[in-house]
């Protein structure tokens, strides 16, 4: 499935690109870093210029990196751009099908989300077992 300029709604960060690439090949709304429709968020882009370019387009962020929410820096420029997230959380890393079939798991409750706190910032982590706000 090709992207859809007019449908964007998600972005996947460099942290989590593998899924970026499942979810794009999957859905319609869906980019990932370095996505031709998104070229002002090619591979390597500082986390501090894309969360920028992302939030101006009003898309919803899925990420790995915890940095977004742990640098100083980078917490004031989340709540200055707006931005809407959702990490995928958990004490190893996953594969990219362990990170797939999580967020299917609890995609209805990202919807949810989405719908009941609208404009950023936010952010929330998925787990295995749930969906829980962070920020």
């Amino acid at each position: 499935m090709t992207a859809d300029r007019e449908s964007l709604r998600f972005y996947v960060d460099e942290s989590a690109v593998g899924l970026g690439k499942a979810l794009c090949a999957a859905r319609r709304d869906t980019v990932h870093v370095g996505h031709a429709l998104i070229p002002e968020c090619p591979f390597g882009t500082p986390d501090l210029e894309w969360m920028a370019a992302v939030a101006a387009r009003q898309l919803v962020v899925i990420v790995r990196d915890k940095k977004i929410r742990t640098r100083p820096q980078e917490v004031v420029r989340f709540r200055e751009v707006g931005l809407r997230v959702f990490w995928l959380g958990g004490k190893r890393d996953l594969p990219t099908w362990g990170y797939l079939t999580r967020i299917v798991r609890h995609w209805n409750t990202v919807e949810r989300v989405i719908l009941r706190e609208g404009s950023g910032p936010w952010g929330y982590v998925i787990t295995e077992s749930a969906v829980t706000r962070l920020m």
